[in-house]
């Protein structure tokens, strides 16, 4: 791929981009929109617990982490789709790693939110 060097107009460009793929996660990928319905209901939680500055950063990476690797994801899955349309183990391979990154994600984003909730609900200080 040729570098043509930094541009201001590319720049914007390559956000238009970003902000699409954002908008194909969230509208195209079913898996996605577990995640989202998740992410709102922790941080409605966040709010009904008052939620430290702190744990709020905690809360907002672990949503970005689990939302960016099922972007990934999607991503592999789709592409391994195009390249190989008919059944291979290397991309079932491929794609089992990658939807196994998500799963690792996802666990720890429950595990964080256990962290911070539980001793909340059970009015633990």
């Amino acid at each position: 791929m040729k570098n043509d060097g930094f541009t201001f107009n590319k720049r914007l460009q390559s956000f238009k981009y970003a902000f699409n793929g954002i908008r194909l996660l969230i509208t195209k990928e079913h898996n996605a929109w577990i995640h989202c319905f998740a992410a709102i209901c922790v941080i409605i939680a966040g709010f009904l617990f008052d939620l430290s500055r702190m744990e709020w950063i905690a809360v907002c990476i672990v949503i970005g982490a689990v939302l960016a690797a099922e972007a990934v994801n999607s991503s592999i899955e789709a592409l391994a789709d195009l390249v190989s349309p008919g059944y291979n183990e290397a991309v079932k391979r491929t794609k089992d790693l990658a939807a196994g990154a998500v799963l690792i994600t996802a666990i720890a984003a429950a595990v964080a939110g256990a962290i911070i909730f539980v001793p909340k609900m059970i009015g633990m200080p």
